[in-house]
């Protein structure tokens, strides 16, 4: 058993496959319209045959408080890793991206957190 996708609830399906794909630098994989909405996945560039990540519409009533108490309490929905935490901050905050955390170190893994623009708080994280 292996991981194929994981979802990220977001409030707008396609400003989050923008800003996925022209700011983070995730590759489109699937983008087919399901109604009013579209099944939308993104993965890594370095691995896009890997797992992909589901941009999901927050349309389930559950979601939305959810997203926002984690939002509120200054808690990622997921970590990405990254070889560089530094020059990853660096390079998002160049391209517009806001910083919740800037990179902190913790004892053997630094991270950072960002506003996903979408509803979500995510982290990037490198062991030292």
């Amino acid at each position: 058993m292996k991981i194929s996708a994981m979802s990220i609830f977001v409030d707008d399906q396609q400003k989050a496959l923008a800003f996925y794909t022209d700011v983070l630098g995730f590759v489109p994989i699937a983008n087919m319209p399901l109604g009013e909405h579209s099944w939308i996945t993104v993965a890594s560039p370095e691995a896009p045959e890997g797992t992909q990540i589901s941009l999901e519409p927050k349309d389930h009533p559950a979601v939305r408080p959810f997203t926002e108490a984690l939002v509120g309490d200054g808690i990622p929905w997921t970590s990405f890793g990254v070889d560089d935490v530094q020059a990853e901050y660096d390079r998002l905050v160049s391209s517009g991206v806001v910083f919740t955390q800037a990179p902190t170190t913790m004892g053997p893994v630094t991270t950072a957190v960002f506003d996903d623009t979408v509803g979500n708080l995510i982290q990037i994280a490198a062991m030292n």
